[in-house]
């Protein structure tokens, strides 16, 4: 009786044995892929970053998001791998992966878009940080641009967040992509009619051109009106980089005056 008991187990040992052992290095098997998987994945969300960071001037927000894609698609991979080791017809299991991304793309329909956006204008950079835009009625510098939202800064200090979505959706203005045309100023300056016109002349350019604020190219100019019978006329015209014109010219006068008056026989009246 106990020979047959002991027949029976050596048996049932002989047939579970193969199942024990195969079961054992499918667990391997399926731990020695998710440990590659990761390792993998880790690697390559680095070398991803890596190699865009050799791009110039590529968005670091963008080089995540590209590291981040390719980690999380190498972790996909492997996970079908280690069902795959047990089994696991995967195939099914794709289908309902793709049916269940299929709903929550619906449900986030409004977010995938404003995502999609944010890729597009990060890759094709119609503006950058520092950039000032109008976007539909909205106008500020561009303070951050996300995957999601881009922030705006109003020239009086509102913030403005708008959708990526209706940023890259609707017409776009950037006004820092071309430099700005230069702001011109003009100054007139009455002289006596027996004034000595050159000397006059060579001391008001001197004093422009010696202001830093004015531009070299245009260059300034000196020219000559007459708009009395008594008096003529010295007219300056006179460029700047930044909306500084009529500062730029309220100190010219002061300068022009405090050197005239020097010499009250060469001195110059300002002529509205």
């Amino acid at each position: 009786m106990l020979e047959e008991k002991t027949q029976d187990l050596m048996v049932n040992m002989q047939a579970v044995l193969p199942l024990i052992v195969t079961n054992a290095l499918n667990a391997l098997g399926a731990i020695a892929i998710l440990l590659i998987g990761l390792w993998l994945s880790g690697r390559a969300d680095r070398l991803v970053v890596k190699v865009l960071s050799r791009t110039p001037h590529f968005d670091p927000t963008l080089k995540s998001f590209f590291g981040s894609l390719a980690r999380y698609l190498i972790l996909t991979v492997t996970l079908l791998a280690v069902l795959s080791q047990f089994g696991i017809h995967t195939t099914s299991l794709v289908a309902i992966l793709g049916a269940a991304s299929l709903a929550v793309g619906l449900a986030l329909q409004g977010t995938l878009s404003n995502l999609a956006a944010g890729v597009m204008l990060l890759i094709f950079r119609p503006f950058r940080v520092g950039h000032k835009v109008q976007v539909g009625s909205s106008v500020g510098t561009v303070k951050e641009l996300s995957l999601f939202w881009t922030e705006l800064v109003t020239d009086d200090k509102v913030q403005v967040i708008v959708p990526n979505s209706g940023v890259w959706g609707q017409p776009l203005r950037n006004f820092s992509i071309y430099p700005a045309p230069p702001h011109a100023g003009e100054i007139r300056f009455q002289v006596p009619d027996d004034t000595n016109l050159d000397p006059a002349i060579e001391q008001v350019r001197t004093l422009v051109e010696a202001d830093p604020r004015v531009l070299a190219d245009p260059a300034p100019s000196v020219l000559l009106d007459r708009r009395s019978a008594d008096a003529i006329e010295l007219v300056v015209g006179f460029s700047t980089a930044d909306d500084v014109a009529a500062l730029v010219k309220s100190d010219l006068i002061k300068a022009v005056h405090a050197a005239s008056d020097l010499n009250p026989e060469k001195r110059l009246a300002h002529s509205a």
